[in-house]
């Protein structure tokens, strides 16, 4: 199957699927007398991995070693339980990080009168951040 088609059947577009190819995270596909790409079953399954690794907010990185262990048939398991553990962990400081910023502007917002006076302690909030990194 060409580019296009592989793209539907693995919900990866084509511009990704370059992407992952140039950066060696899949297996690049078979090329047609004509050059163009050729998709099996096989280079599809491998972007379907991707995908739903990418939607889990598995980095490149990171894919590439879960895509190693999968086309791994005698790999640990202990070893895909250590990368999905940390990567939950990343999540998990990921979460309190955003929650912080969230508690942050909700309280900015609440002391913002958002009338018509030019006076806003968002701004103010943002502008002092910026003066605190100054040299």
């Amino acid at each position: 199957m060409n580019i296009g088609q592989a793209s539907r059947a693995s919900g990866v577009s084509a511009k990704m699927i370059r992407y992952y190819e140039s950066v060696g995270l899949v297996t690049a596909a078979d090329r047609t007398d004509g050059n163009y790409r050729d998709f099996g079953e096989r280079e599809v399954n491998e972007l379907r991995f991707v995908r739903r690794a990418r939607n889990l907010g598995f980095a490149v990185e990171e894919i590439r070693r879960l895509l190693s262990l999968w086309r791994d048939r005698s790999r640990p398991s202990r070893e895909v339980k250590a990368i999905a553990e940390q990567h939950v962990a990343d999540l998990d400081a990921r979460i309190v990080e955003m929650q912080a910023m969230a508690d942050t502007l909700r309280e900015l917002a609440h002391c913002c009168a958002g009338d018509d006076r030019p006076d806003c302690p968002i701004l103010a909030d943002l502008a002092q951040a910026s003066r605190d990194r100054r040299p």
